[in-house]
């Protein structure tokens, strides 16, 4: 038996040898250098390969007996999909133990011929390198043939550099950013709102979706960020990562001005009742500061679809080049760190995981020059020379 434990920062390998003899082996590394670690202990193997055992099969009870309650229900279901989707069709039927690093490699290259990106065959490992991590850590098998497959899962073409690359193509400068607000205000008042968050915070749409006022703290010019929106529920952050994101001025001034028409309706509504049923004030506000912050007209959830509809409506009236919904993040990025906001800030504004994330992702876009200036400030530039021009 072996299992491997986390104690500051390094990873430490406890098991016996073949003569019952305990051994423990610091790896200074991630969980995954343990493991590969442990196969090279193990090698030669100390348990019986089961060499029937089918990949389908084993990928079915890893899901119901080691990821169902480990992980994030949202992570769960995505692993659910993509075994289902991508994976089983192609390794289901196969011996699990005789899965080679070669049949990796054809995995990979037909994924990415039906048009996946990069990050999309990482997702779409991500099942197969645990339930092979768990083989070795249960003695079944002593090779990971789904470790480090960013070797393998490399830009092939200059077509996949641009379709998983981000580029100048992918995102507004403050002046593009600034033409498309003042559109939503003209044509989608309702949902200026929740546009200018998106540009101006770095908030995911689900992040977006699943915010209250009670997250907004005005004082201290900030939004808490501590749960999303996924897939009709209301779930934790990606990666159960909260945060606090700074308030840019312009977007701070519109979030105030609608928390306080909503409590304002909300205390008209109130008064159209007859006086014994009417709530005392305090807990009318209450319940609107607990309530979600961006809903449709009739008050009603967000709806994801309708959202990005009526997003590119905007940017289609604006005459602006169309981009995704989730390329107001990246615009929220690229344009701070043009600002000369520091990598390391940006990093934790976005809520990445770990810096080097954001490196690769929004690198090229860091100024020779570092300053800081405010996104709204870059924003209302923008807007005095379209009128002075």
């Amino acid at each position: 038996m072996a299992c491997i434990t986390t104690k500051h920062g390094k990873q430490i390998i406890d098991y016996y040898d073949s003569n019952k003899k305990r051994h423990q082996v610091i790896v200074d590394g991630s969980k995954e250098d343990a493991l590969i670690r442990l196969a090279e202990i193990l090698k030669g193997g100390k348990k019986p390969v089961n060499t029937k055992k089918l990949f389908k099969d084993h990928g079915d009870w890893w899901l119901a007996n080691c990821a169902k309650g480990e992980i994030k229900e949202s992570t769960y279901e995505e692993y659910e999909r993509v075994l289902k989707l991508h994976v089983y069709p192609s390794l289901g039927s196969r011996p699990v133990s005789k899965i080679t690093r070669r049949d990796m490699k054809e995995f990979i290259a037909a994924l990415r011929k039906k048009g996946l990106s990069r990050s999309s065959v990482r997702n779409v490992f991500a099942p197969i390198r645990a339930m092979f991590n768990q083989l070795i850590e249960d003695g079944e098998l002593n090779f990971n043939p789904a470790a480090n497959i960013g070797k393998l899962n490399k830009k092939r073409d200059v077509e996949a550099e641009e379709t998983d690359e981000l580029d100048e193509e992918s995102v507004y400068d403050m002046g593009e950013v600034a033409r498309a607000l003042d559109k939503a205000k003209e044509i989608k008042p309702s949902l200026l709102p929740v546009f200018t968050c998106g540009f101006l915070s770095g908030l995911r749409m689900g992040e977006q979706i699943a915010l209250r006022p009670m997250d907004i703290d005005f004082g201290g010019h900030v939004i808490r960020v501590r749960r999303n929106y996924y897939r009709g529920r209301i779930t934790t952050p990606k990666g159960n990562r909260r945060r606090n994101v700074d308030i840019e001025p312009e977007l701070e001034e519109t979030l105030s001005a609608l928390v306080a028409s909503k409590k304002a309706a909300a205390l008209r509504e109130e008064l159209k009742k007859p006086a014994s049923d009417r709530r005392p004030r305090e807990k009318v506000i209450q319940h609107v500061m607990e309530d979600y912050l961006f809903t449709t007209v009739a008050g009603t959830h967000l709806d994801p679809s309708n959202l990005r509809r009526a997003f590119h409506s905007v940017l289609k009236a604006a005459e602006l080049k169309r981009i995704r919904y989730h390329d107001m993040r990246h615009t929220y990025a690229t344009n701070l760190l043009k600002a000369g906001e520091n990598i390391t800030d940006v990093s934790r504004l976005l809520g990445h995981s770990s810096i080097q994330i954001t490196v690769d992702t929004y690198g090229h876009f860091l100024p020779s020059k570092e300053r800081r200036v405010s996104l709204s400030n870059a924003m209302a530039e923008a807007r005095k020379e379209k009128h002075s021009a």
